[in-house]
């Protein structure tokens, strides 16, 4: 049997700090359930951010995908504690990083052949047209095929249409809307490379002068 030591240190530790923040039963419950489907995951495994993500893509197979974008977030409240940063534990807590309600934008009832089919009919704004281009024309810059810059600019709308439930422009919004669009994905690659994505993006997004410096390199099809 793993050794699991570290993992439920760091459950207890977490549970405690939630309970703390006035999560009642119900909501630590939650928590702790998703948790133990991750924690046998985790078990002596090298506390390595990709392998992190991975655990977490798999833990979240069989949950029902409404509840993906709050469990996202009890994954990544976790982290901090499974590999115990107690700086950042400490800087989140004393700026409100850990809630007990946190904000979510809905996960869409359709399906990801449905939505992808009405991207074409969808009107987006000016705000949202410049992001966009500024981000296929990175992209084309950069030597991607034709395909590959079509392929990413759809992945781009089906995360915008997230961000208008958003209020603020920063990096907490901009997570609230990836976990309320990686449920329409069922399969692996797709998210992965909707993640990669997203994560090249928000700097376009944001409006970073910079933000064909966070492209990555040799871009997969």
């Amino acid at each position: 049997m793993a050794n699991t030591d570290r993992e439920f240190v760091a459950l207890n530790a977490y549970l405690n700090l939630m309970s703390k923040k006035g999560a009642d039963e119900a909501n630590l419950d939650q928590r702790k359930a998703f948790l133990l489907r991750l924690i046998p995951l985790l078990a002596e495994q090298p506390q390595d951010g990709e392998l992190y993500r991975s655990s977490v893509d798999e833990a979240l197979q069989g949950c029902e995908k409404s509840t993906w974008p709050f469990l996202m977030n009890v994954a990544l409240e976790y982290q901090r504690f499974w590999v115990n940063d107690i700086k950042a534990i400490a800087a989140l807590h004393a700026g409100g990083g850990y809630e007990v309600s946190p904000m979510m934008a809905t996960v869409p009832t359709e399906d990801l052949k449905t939505i992808w089919k009405s991207l074409d009919k969808e009107q987006f704004s000016i705000t949202e047209k410049w992001s966009l281009k500024a981000y296929a024309s990175a992209l084309r810059q950069e030597g991607a095929e034709q395909e590959v810059v079509e392929t990413r600019s759809r992945l781009v709308k089906l995360l915008l249409l997230r961000l208008r439930e958003v209020e603020c422009k920063d990096g907490a919004h901009y997570r609230v809307a990836v976990h309320a669009t990686i449920p329409l994905f069922d399969m692996k690659e797709t998210r992965d490379m909707f993640l990669l994505v997203v994560r090249e993006f928000y700097y376009f997004w944001m409006g970073d002068p910079d933000a064909a410096e966070h492209l990555v390199p040799k871009m997969p099809n």
